[in-house]
């Protein structure tokens, strides 16, 4: 079975009718708008649709004709546009389970067996054996596992870029902010080192790095100028590139194929691991940084194994999606897994179709190869000297500004979810609509992706949590009603979200629609003249024309000027129903199998929570993000909602199966719904709906006359994970 034999067969992602995406905009604002605030967006929304919605759309079809999909070169100038640091704004992170052989419980033998297992994922894709992904009988588009290894992230002056080198054979090791480098892979994608020996260059490089002082890793800490300002990081690296040492340097680590860091901690505490993984800890003696925050390199993909073999993988996300990235995880913690099997039992199978020749005979190798680790000294000028110092403490005070969290609750899982006939994924966002709403007393924006890789170059479409039939659910849940009706409101309120997440994935939303007719608008503005913040294109990369080396960004065509457009913002992007749609409190994401332990990303607007779980048979894990809003206590909150649902559903399911056969009912505890109204009691809502839904964002938007008062390449906070 080859990688890419469905390519070919894979349909468009659709576009659906303009008047279908309207009316589901305006219905999944309903619930979060004031009955005035709908009134002005349905007039907007309408003013659209009789007015320039209809051209923009047509020349939306007319773009797609000749392009894999219509949504997908928008997504990328979303995201290199993007200006913030990508630490804890872009940059997801994993964490993967402890490693079953107990062998590889040191830092060293996990790093090897993990760096190795990613080395025969390279190959099987290099070499096409690598099974395309299915759900059910349906294969999903493969294109983004060519942007996972050899790609890098490139600041320039008029925005990003992504560079895949596809003929990558090396890796580059982090160790206390030292950079290493040794060739892993032959000219065929053959692996060059056994286990044993990349273990042996691990611990060399360990060894290596352990003599360095604080002021020396203060002075190799670069890794920190991938955590700022992009335009910032931009500038510095073209200093960077002046000088011929760290030119050869930069051109070594944007070519690897990931990155292993090697973190000099022991870590167990679930919420201290998360938090390392996604933006490393921010440690301070005597005021130097002594923290992992600085052994990073965010601009491409990393492998992070501390001190006591715990292990994660953060990603770049412009190129792909965690649903690629999960695939990944699951084959190399798998294959830890045979491995060890194999080692009892030679016939024990692999998870890889063929194997590289034996790597006990090295007559095959090329004599050129780089085996051997060899350290990278960074020229450091004075200025960079104090780009380095700056750099540390803006991303050590970035750390500072975000909490973390870790709920791990294990009383019950989807086997118990299904048997109140709910969709795992529907109760899980419900249980988040109620704890926000027991803490704050209204609904807010909600996201959740739903991947769209059964389309062509598919990626994500946005799921709106939040309905009448939630908000309903979450205002009677906190009301003196019977368990009956509360279970009842929850049934109708995941059936609603289920139904939402089947049209979203059949790509019948709305936000990618109305982002993509938003960007058509902006490309002939910006041709037109006007003020326009750095626009920045892609350049199309299809997967009959991949060469070794691919750059997706800048110089795109963005055709003749159209005198139909104006210059003034469409209607339906300028009410207050957009900016509310763009700004998700909530942000979710269920991303799990069981390689992973734990999964999560940073809040997505500095008021918001990010939410990461993954549901498993009898458990549930959830990791939360915010900007100190009281993440602790939505955790608790959280978990206490999940218990009183239980105890509702034994009281009127499991229990009035005994009031058949006794013909009397136990009476259910009521302290977690204490719990959950912190001592309040019941709130006092009655039938007002308008109560539970907060105040649109201040506006921000577009003076009438033109485009100038809002940067137009902002970040697409439509679906980020």
């Amino acid at each position: 079975m080859s990688t890419f034999q469905y390519q070919d067969k894979i349909q468009k992602l659709p576009i659906p009718p303009l008047k279908d995406t309207c009316e589901r905009y305006l219905s999944v604002l309903k619930p979060l708008q004031t009955e005035e605030e709908h009134k002005r967006t349905i007039a907007a929304t309408q003013q659209f649709l009789n007015g320039i919605g209809p051209h923009l759309d047509e020349q939306l079809r007319e773009y797609a004709k000749t392009r894999p999909s219509y949504i997908e070169q928008f997504w990328f100038d979303s995201y290199l546009n993007y200006d913030s640091p990508v630490v804890l704004n872009l940059n997801p992170f994993f964490l993967l389970e402890d490693d079953p052989t107990p062998v590889n419980n040191t830092q060293v033998k996990r790093a090897a067996s993990l760096t190795q297992s990613s080395l025969e994922f390279v190959r099987a894709l290099r070499r096409e054996e690598l099974p395309p992904d299915m759900i059910r009988d349906t294969p999903l588009c493969m294109d983004q596992y060519n942007k996972l290894f050899g790609s890098a992230r490139i600041p320039t002056s008029t925005g990003c870029v992504m560079q895949s080198d596809q003929s990558s054979h090396h890796i580059v090791v982090l160790s206390r902010s030292q950079f290493y480098w040794f060739d892993v892979l032959d000219k065929e994608n053959n692996l060059i080192l056994t286990d044993e020996e990349l273990g042996f260059n691990f611990d060399s490089i360990l060894k290596d790095s352990s003599k360095s002082t604080p002021s020396e890793i203060a002075r190799s800490s670069f890794g920190v100028l991938t955590t700022e300002n992009r335009k910032a990081w931009a500038n510095i690296r073209s200093n960077l590139l002046n000088d011929p040492t760290n030119y050869k340097i930069i051109r070594i680590i944007d070519s690897a194929l990931f990155v292993v860091v090697l973190d000099d901690i022991e870590l167990e505490s679930l919420s201290d691991l998360s938090k390392n993984m996604l933006c490393g800890l921010s440690i301070l003696d005597k005021g130097a940084q002594v923290g992992t925050c600085t052994n990073r390199w965010y601009d491409k993909l990393q492998l992070i194994i501390t001190k006591n073999a715990k292990a994660g993988i953060n990603f770049e996300h412009t190129g792909v999606d965690g649903h690629t990235v999960l695939r990944f995880c699951s084959d190399i913690y798998t294959d830890s897994i045979l491995k060890f099997a194999k080692s009892i039992n030679p016939n024990s199978p692999s998870i890889w179709k063929s194997k590289s020749p034996s790597l006990l005979k090295k007559d095959h190798i090329d004599t050129n190869v780089v085996t051997i680790p060899r350290k990278l000294e960074w020229n450091l000028t004075s200025d960079l000297s104090l780009a380095l110092r700056f750099g540390e403490t803006r991303l050590s005070d970035l750390i500072s500004q975000n909490e973390f969290a870790v709920l791990e609750f294990d009383s019950y899982g989807s086997d118990t979810i299904k048997k109140l006939k709910c969709s795992p994924d529907a109760f899980v966002q419900m249980s988040f609509q109620a704890a926000y709403y027991a803490l704050y007393g209204k609904v807010e924006c909600t996201y959740e992706p739903a991947m769209t890789k059964q389309f062509l170059h598919g990626r994500t479409e946005a799921i709106r949590t939040v309905s009448m039939e939630s908000n309903l659910f979450v205002r009677r849940f906190f009301e003196n009603v019977p368990g009956k009706e509360k279970l009842d409101l929850l049934k109708a309120s995941c059936a609603k979200h289920t139904d939402t997440t089947k049209k979203c994935s059949q790509g019948l939303g709305q936000d990618r629609h109305l982002y993509a007719l938003f960007s058509i608008w902006k490309r002939y503005v910006a041709d037109a003249g006007y003020d326009s913040d750095g626009d920045v294109g892609v350049e199309e990369v299809h997967q009959d024309n991949l060469s070794d080396s691919s750059t997706i960004g800048n110089d795109v065509n963005h055709g003749e000027k159209d005198v139909q457009f104006s210059k003034d913002i469409p209607p339906i992007f300028e009410d207050s129903g957009w900016d509310k749609l763009n700004n998700s409190i909530i942000s979710t994401s269920n991303c799990g199998n069981p390689s992973l332990r734990v999964f999560g990303f940073g809040p997505v607007t500095s008021n918001g929570f990010g939410i990461a779980y993954i549901i498993k048979s009898n458990s549930i894990t959830v990791c939360v993000s915010s900007k100190h809003r009281q993440t602790q206590r939505f955790v608790d909150t959280l978990k206490h909602y999940l218990e009183e649902v239980k105890d509702i559903y034994d009281q009127e399911i499991v229990s009035a199966e005994k009031v058949k056969e006794r013909g009397r009912l136990q009476q259910t505890r009521s302290g977690n719904l204490n719990y959950l109204l912190g001592g309040y009691g019941y709130f006092d809502l009655e039938d007002d709906e308008i109560k539970s839904r907060g105040n649109s964002p201040d506006r921000m938007g577009f003076r009438r006359g033109g485009i100038s008062a809002r940067q137009l390449s902002e970040k697409l906070r439509l679906a980020e994970y």
